[in-house]
């Protein structure tokens, strides 16, 4: 038995040892003439760390020539492969498919247009396994970007500080960072919600998040895929994210409270107009029928609507237990192998 023990113990060791220490996850769109640079880029960083590696590129339906260089890219260099969408699907479906493909004890996302330094990678590697932590966001502290872009970016991200309660980070929305293995595994990432993984890694209980300055490039290639209206969405996606992660699992402590307070309210109100009628009646005042006034009319409102509440908590109570992830627990253990 204890032979058995040490064998499935080495073999778990060999088995680690061979697993991959990095995958890059990069989606792009459109970006041929920057890939085959960054690409050589980041093998000239990861052989001279003697790192363990792959690099995965996504392209998010790209219209020009940037998957013939993927395929070119993946036929030279073995570490280098690729995932196609048929259309454009956004960059958050584009990540969550790379997670899903990554194999390395971390995680990095970055952009495809140069303005992300590979060189940033093995510090931010070391420093993610040395100090224990589930994320590190880079943080472009000197841009080089318009003013229109940096004005609002920095309203976004005081936004998502204030909302989040994460307010060590300065740039939730830079594309270079890093991931242990199990966050990534463990979140799932749609929509507009790329510019959120942080606060969707804390809600899932992922909550060693910390940034580093990294440098930020000027773009040497293409134009920016983004306009203005992504603010607008960002904030959108931000409540969307807020409200999931609060009361994703218990929606009737929101609506039920809600409810709860508009049906009070609309009773209360109900019960003053009836008291101050029968009062004026016993004192032989002149009186208004209850349903010719206008409390009366904001107390069944406030009681209808209360009553809407509470139906609406039901019914998310009801499809909340009937979803798959019901009961799905996010646990950190250890093998004892260091």
């Amino acid at each position: 038995m204890v032979l058995l023990q040490s064998v499935y113990l080495t073999f778990l060791k060999n088995l680690r040892m061979q697993e991959l220490d990095i995958s890059v996850v990069i989606p792009q769109l459109n970006e041929e003439e920057s890939l085959p640079e960054l690409t050589e880029w980041l093998v000239r960083v990861m052989e001279k760390e003697g790192f363990r590696y792959e690099v995965i590129f996504i392209d998010d339906g790209s219209t020009d020539n940037s998957w013939q260089v993927i395929e070119q890219l993946s036929a030279r260099f073995s570490t280098v492969k690729g995932i196609r969408f048929q259309r454009n699907y956004g960059k958050s479906a584009a990540l969550n498919v790379g997670f899903e493909a990554a194999q390395g004890r971390a995680i990095f996302t970055m952009d495809a247009d140069l303005q992300d330094s590979p060189d940033e990678l093995p510090a931010m590697y070391h420093r993610l396994f040395e100090e224990g932590l589930d994320l590190i966001s880079g943080w472009k502290k000197k841009r080089y970007d318009p003013i229109s872009k940096t004005l609002p970016t920095k309203l976004f991200n005081w936004a998502t500080r204030k909302v989040s309660g994460i307010n060590n980070l300065h740039d939730f929305n830079c594309g270079l960072k890093v991931y242990r293995r199990e966050v990534v595994k463990s979140i799932e990432v749609y929509g507009e919600m790329h510019r959120y993984i942080p606060v969707i890694a804390k809600w899932a209980g992922f909550k060693r998040i910390e940034e580093q300055v990294v440098e930020h490039r000027a773009r040497k290639y293409g134009h920016t895929k983004f306009g203005l209206e992504r603010f607008i969405n960002g904030f959108l996606d931000l409540m969307s994210i807020y409200f999931v992660g609060r009361f994703g699992k218990k929606p009737m402590h929101f609506f039920g409270l809600i409810g709860t307070l508009s049906f009070f309210t609309g009773g209360v109100i109900t019960l003053v107009v009836i008291y101050e009628k029968l009062s004026k009646i016993a004192q032989g005042l002149p009186h208004r029928d209850i349903t010719a006034q206008p409390l009366f009319f904001l107390a069944l409102v406030l009681v209808i609507i209360g009553v809407q509440l509470f139906l609406t908590g039901f019914l998310a109570e009801l499809v909340s237990r009937s979803s798959a992830d019901r009961n799905r627990y996010l646990i950190r253990q250890s093998t004892g192998l260091g």
